[in-house]
Formats: C-alpha cells, sequence, structure tokens
C-alpha cells in the first residue's frame, strides 16, 4: 500500500512537470525544454523520445524482436502522466496566456525573463567543471542566437501542406531545445498565425501534414541531442545555456514583451526589438514579476534536489 501512495505521488509530480511544460510551449518565447532542463528531466525525457521511435523504427523494418525490447525500456510511468500534464495544460492554458502577453505584455514578459534568467543560473550548475572553452562556448552561442533572434519574417499567405509539413519539423526540433521556442521560431517564418488559424479553423488535414512533419523529426533531432548528450554532456550544456541567454532578447519586456499575435487582427507584435522602460512605473511591475519568475524556478530547483 505504501508503495502505491508513493507511485501515485511521484505520478503527481510528473504530471505537474508537464503542466509546467505545457504551459511555457505555449508561449512564443518560452521553450518547454528550458523547463525540463531546470526540472532534472531533460536527458530522461530524451532518452524516453529515443526509445518510442525506436519502437516505430522497428515496426517498420518489421523487427518485431527489437521492437518488443526497446517498447519494454519506456519508462511509461514517467513518460504519460508528463504528456497528459502537457496536454492539459497546453489545453487549458495556451488561451489565458494569450490574452495575459496581449493585456500585460511587459508584466508577463518580465515574469518570463525573470524564468529563463534563473534557469541559466540552475544549468550552470548542470556543468561538471567550468572551463573557458564553455565559458567561450556559451558567450558565442548567446551572442549569435540574440542577433538571429531579431530577424522576422512577415506572415505567409495562404501556406501551401508541405510548409505545414516543414513548420511542424522545425517547430518540435526548437521544443525540445532549452532556450529556443518553437512557438517564437514559427513566429520568425511567418507561420504561427497560419497554425493558430488551422486550430481554430479545425483545418484537420493541415494539422495532421504538420503533426507529422513534428513526429519524424521528433526522432531524427532526439537521437542525435541523446547521442551528443551522452557523449559530450558538460559542451551540450555549455551550449543551452548560450541558447537560453540568447533568447532573453524574446522575453525582454520592452517595448511589448514577448511576441504574440493578435486575436483579432492576426498581426505580429513585434517582441525581439529593444527599448528601455519609459518611467520608473512601467518598469517596477515587470521587475516585480521578473523577481517572482526568478524565485519560482529556485523554488522549483531546490524542490526537484530533495526529492
Amino acid at each position: 500500500m505504501k508503495l502505491e501512495k508513493s507511485e501515485l505521488q511521484e505520478s503527481a509530480r510528473h504530471v505537474l512537470r508537464g503542466c509546467f511544460m505545457g504551459a511555457a510551449d505555449a508561449v512564443p518565447g518560452v521553450s518547454g525544454g528550458t523547463i525540463a532542463l531546470l526540472l532534472g528531466i531533460y536527458e530522461k525525457l530524451l532518452e524516453n523520445i529515443q526509445n518510442c521511435t525506436n519502437v516505430a523504427t522497428s515496426l517498420l523494418k518489421l523487427d518485431t524482436e527489437k521492437a518488443k525490447n526497446s517498447l519494454s525500456s519506456i519508462e511509461w510511468r514517467f513518460l504519460l502522466p508528463l504528456i497528459s500534464g502537457i496536454i492539459i495544460s497546453f489545453i487549458m492554458l495556451a488561451q489565458v496566456i494569450e490574452r495575459l502577453l496581449e493585456n500585460y505584455p511587459t508584466s508577463i514578459a518580465g515574469l518570463f525573463f525573470g524564468l529563463v534568467t534563473a534557469s541559466v543560473i540552475v544549468a550552470g550548475f548542470m556543468v561538471h567543471s567550468w572551463s573557458y572553452s564553455y565559458l567561450l562556448l556559451s558567450a558565442a552561442t548567446g551572442v549569435a542566437l540574440f542577433i538571429v533572434l531579431g530577424l522576422r519574417a512577415g506572415p505567409v499567405e495562404q501556406p501551401g501542406l508541405i510548409i505545414f509539413f516543414f513548420s511542424g519539423a522545425i517547430a518540435i526540433s526548437a521544443m525540445i531545445l532549452p532556450g529556443i521556442s518553437g512557438s517564437f521560431l514559427l513566429l520568425m517564418i511567418g507561420m504561427y498565425g497560419s497554425l493558430i488559424e488551422a486550430v481554430n479553423e479545425r483545418y484537420m488535414t493541415k494539422i495532421l501534414i504538420f503533426g507529422l512533419g513534428a513526429v519524424l523529426s521528433l526522432g531524427l533531432s532526439t537521437r542525435l541531442l541523446n547521442w551528443i548528450l551522452t557523449h559530450y554532456r558538460d559542451t551540450v550544456i555549455a551550449f543551452l545555456i548560450g541558447l537560453m541567454i540568447g533568447s532573453l532578447r524574446v522575453v525582454w519586456p520592452w517595448p511589448n514583451g514577448v511576441g504574440v499575435v493578435s486575436g483579432e487582427e492576426k498581426e505580429i507584435v513585434e517582441g525581439s526589438v529593444l527599448s528601455w522602460p519609459e518611467s520608473f512605473i512601467s518598469f517596477i511591475w515587470p521587475f516585480l514579476y521578473g523577481l517572482a519568475g526568478f524565485t519560482v524556478v529556485l523554488f522549483l530547483w531546490n524542490l526537484n534536489r530533495s526529492d
């Protein structure tokens, strides 16, 4: 009985972790991979996703024995509650978060800025031994991403199915990387509004094609990331820290915070244009929200370490 209670508590923790990841993935500028990294489940998640893709690959090759072995290696008690939390959170919070970003862009962006800043600090403790080369890698990656995130394409007019396919492939690759938001990457290539429209209007063909591109890309990118993490863990963590540092450009609160799409006109509200607060009053709320986000991340990190 005691074991069952412990298992239920652990499943509840995974659902909660999934909820945090789902909420982050709904926001252009914040990555679910960042949340997975700071919660200490990033490598475990990649390993389980790779095992899932191994099952599918083995079945396509009609290698049932290898498929069974891969299937038995999947940690279902970890993966299923986590995915459930992601789906529940994404469905319940996506519209709420979008409205908050539209109505309180600078304050909510401040919250995310604090979250990502604290995530950088947490990830820094995950590197076993820092060296000048790791510091240089993080700095160079951060500067490069900072520059790239300043680029922005206009909305794609009436995109075809092939564009939806590649958009899915690009977005899912970004979602599993801490520091890069799949939603924001869709904004950069001008496909965020089209995807939102497809979901709201239930254009199932476009959604399925997008999902197909995402699934195929997820299998390839996860395999590559998992192999690199196994052989060059500290180098990868240093690289991911650079991504998170560079992504701070997207969640800088001024002038408009995180880039979002207006629900009424579907116009892109710039989130990568940099400015400064016009007054102390316009500074104080984003600062307080940022401090709250910073504190929450450190709390979650300490909670995870005590488990």
